[in-house]
């Protein structure tokens, strides 16, 4: 009987590591809003949802680094569900304190840009299955906004 279950664990485990998986990717990520407290970027997630039903989102971390340094990690708990048969956009927002940012002035004042690495982890709630992460890690670079563009100089009537 041991052999059975062995066997019928295999078979399962076999159709589940093949079966199509959601997949995501980065699309851009930009300056959101800047607060007292903090500078907040949003990070475009696309997902595409294979399957012929929508699937729950249980939690979306992040890890956000620059420099090597990890400047803001947290999660987002219960953002909502991934289309069926479709691509849903999902917008993750990034908290990065102002206390932090001073410290990478070395980063920041070559170029007025912070160069980053931002890791996401997308858990997803399988039906049978259960809980599956998708990975999503994108790196590039963001400008940071200049005194006149948050005072609004420039702006045109």
């Amino acid at each position: 009987m041991a052999g059975l279950m062995d066997k019928a664990k295999e078979f399962v485990a076999e159709k589940v590591a093949n079966m199509d998986k959601p997949e995501a990717t980065v699309k851009n990520v930009d300056l959101k809003e800047v607060s007292c407290q903090c500078i907040t970027y949003k990070a475009d997630v696309n997902v595409s949802n294979p399957y012929s039903t929508s699937i729950p989102i249980c939690q979306i971390s992040y890890t956000f680094k620059s420099a090597d340094r990890v400047i803001a990690e947290g999660s987002i708990p219960d953002p909502g569900s991934l289309k069926a048969k479709a691509d849903t956009m999902l917008d993750v927002g990034v908290k990065v304190p102002h206390s932090v940012l001073m410290s990478l002035m070395r980063d920041i004042g070559a170029d007025w840009d912070i160069d980053y690495e931002l890791n996401i982890i997308l858990t997803v709630d399988l039906p049978v299955v259960g809980n599956l992460n998708i990975p999503v890690n994108s790196k590039g670079e963001i400008k940071l906004p200049t005194l006149s563009s948050l005072m609004g100089a420039g702006a045109t009537s």
